[in-house]
């Protein structure tokens, strides 16, 4: 059976875009696989909400972080693609912020450029720390690959921000030059930035759709003529899901109207895997058969 690795690989060397619904826990990842797409990514933003209920501003930690994706990568079969941030520390933190989600069971880890503690790349008060140190964190992620981590690299560049489409670009192609699988240009504001990414990089590119972001919204059709492989969309199943939730609590405090728009409990049962478990836990029940 082929590694997660192997697997992300497989579906890179395709001619074609892969649309990625994030997720933010095992829940979310197993109905994205359930729903038949082909790969997911732990979307930062949406876990540190998830899981501490906190904005995405580097109150995380890495073995949090770390936690939530090996739950995630064991309650899927699609390749899944964890957040690294900026690795937690300087190159030597890296290379084992690598290796540990590696070792979680994560097809790919993405690490970026940022100043720490990061931002949300679609969020105000970000910054990038200098050429040389960006390209050391890519050095040392490459490194812990070399020395056995099974793991794909995604490299994220925040440049595009406050030093220019083209210091981004430049910095992407080092990336891709000291062993990147897949290059990410957080936040281009016009589709001819999107363009001149894909024509100017090697290798597979990423596009990240943030509802209401800086990155123009455009169709499948449109990111994968321009030459993206991935399609992120961090945080449409987390803006979906709360307004559900949001709505749900409103009409639970009115005794006019309780009618919320529920998943049949059925239905809700097996997604989560009720129906599997007792199959599963029949081939055990031996006293029933004596």
């Amino acid at each position: 059976m082929p590694s997660p690795a192997e697997t992300l690989r497989a579906l890179l060397a395709q001619d074609k875009l892969h649309v990625m619904p994030c997720c933010f826990d095992a829940l979310s990842a197993k109905l994205i696989e359930q729903a038949g797409f082909d790969l997911t990514f732990m979307s930062g933003f949406a876990t540190s909400a998830s899981r501490i209920g906190q904005p995405d501003l580097g109150l995380m930690s890495y073995a949090e972080v770390l936690d939530q994706a090996r739950n995630i990568a064991d309650a899927v079969r699609i390749p899944l693609i964890a957040d690294g941030d900026t690795g937690y520390g300087n190159a030597m933190n890296v290379r084992r912020t690598v290796t540990g989600f590696a070792k979680a069971g994560a097809a790919a880890v993405m690490i970026e450029d940022q100043l720490a503690p990061k931002r949300c790349g679609h969020t105000p008060g970000k910054a990038v720390v200098s050429r040389q140190e960006a390209f050391d964190r890519i050095r040392a992620a490459q490194d812990a690959k070399e020395e056995g981590a099974d793991i794909l690299i995604l490299a994220r560049t925040d440049a595009r921000h406050d030093h220019g489409l083209g210091e981004a670009i430049e910095r992407a192609a080092k990336f891709k030059e000291l062993g990147a699988d897949i290059l990410f240009v957080e936040a281009p504001k016009t589709v001819t930035e999107m363009e001149e990414i894909c024509r100017e990089l090697p290798g597979p590119k990423m596009a990240n759709i943030v509802e209401g972001g800086e990155t123009p919204e455009l169709s499948h059709k449109e990111l994968r003529d321009i030459g993206f492989a991935i399609a992120a969309y961090p945080l449409t199943l987390m803006a979906s899901a709360m307004k559900a939730m949001v709505k749900t609590l409103e009409q639970l405090k009115s005794d006019e109207d309780r009618a919320p728009d529920l998943m049949d409990f059925s239905d809700l049962r097996r997604r989560i895997g009720f129906n599997d478990y007792y199959e599963l836990s029949a081939r055990y029940e031996t006293s029933k058969r004596d």
